[in-house]
């Protein structure tokens, strides 16, 4: 095709996944009611004497304090639940546009890279989503006795949100590592000598990019990052052993395969049949 056409082809499809997401992002404005209760489920289960209960007793109640805030607050849910419901569908519409240019064993990496970096970030957003609880607990609690806590519902939802992203996108790390090795990048040789660094890192990390801060957080993203990275570097090990294994096989038919060539020794002057007997 020509760059044009290319070009005529991306177009097209970027308006194929936007109106996929557009169609999503109505499905959310409908239901956005029960999708507002499930992310407010996290907070709903602080104890009551720590979260605002409104005019009802033990109830539970974002509020919103602008005249456009609660519009633009269900618009704001409506398209990340839009985006995230019809996934698969656009998503699909990228995987059909790069497809026709790759070879089939890249093909083949690819499938595996976008289903298992899925599956990696829905667990991550899953293990964000259970832990939320535990994290507005101890942050809602850290005020003392005799406070409550007033949150807008925007910035909630701004919070959760950037929990499930955060969490989802560091769940992506065995994945690069993997795809790195296969590559030929990070040989499994190194990634075991600088696992201890590694590890450090790990927590480094999910200590500066949890939005609560709290320990339970951190080591909540932390330990199944490391057994997560962990599982990487046993799979580089293991894959590094076993590409040096057919190196050397190959190597030694090649080396068969040359001694073939090599004429065999005549002797130039013949020997008589009775000394040979």
């Amino acid at each position: 095709m020509a760059v044009l056409d290319h070009l005529r082809e991306l177009r097209r499809r970027v308006v194929i996944a936007l109106l996929i997401i557009a169609v999503g992002a109505i499905a959310g404005w409908v239901f956005y009611d029960p999708i507002l209760r499930f992310l407010e489920h996290p907070y709903c289960s602080v104890p009551a004497k720590h979260r605002f209960p409104g005019t009802e007793t033990g109830g539970c109640h974002l509020i919103y304090n602008q005249v456009l805030a609660g519009f633009t607050t269900r618009l704001k849910v409506s398209f990340i639940a839009g985006a995230v419901l019809t996934g698969p569908f656009w998503l699909y519409q990228i995987w059909a546009f790069v497809t026709p240019g790759l070879r089939k064993n890249e093909r083949k990496y690819t499938l595996i890279f976008i289903c298992g970096s899925t599956l990696l970030f829905v667990a991550g957003v899953s293990l964000a989503y259970v832990v939320l609880s535990k994290g507005l607990r101890f942050l809602l609690g850290a005020a003392g006795s005799g406070t409550q806590a007033l949150l807008t519902v925007d910035s909630y939802l701004s919070f959760v949100t950037l929990m499930l992203i955060v969490f989802g996108v560091s769940f992506e790390l065995p994945l690069i590592v993997v795809m790195a090795n296969l590559a030929g990048v990070l040989p499994g040789r190194w990634l075991r000598k600088s696992q201890r660094i590694a590890i450090f890192l790990i927590f480094l990390f999910a200590a500066v990019a949890t939005p609560s801060t709290d320990p339970f957080t951190m080591c909540a993203m932390a330990v199944p990052m490391t057994v997560l990275y962990e599982a990487a570097v046993l799979f580089a090990v293991v894959h590094d052993k076993r590409k040096a294994k057919r190196k050397a096989e190959a190597k030694a038919n090649a080396v068969e395969d040359d001694d073939l060539d090599v004429p065999s020794r005549i002797d130039p002057i013949p020997q008589p049949i009775d000394e040979i007997t």
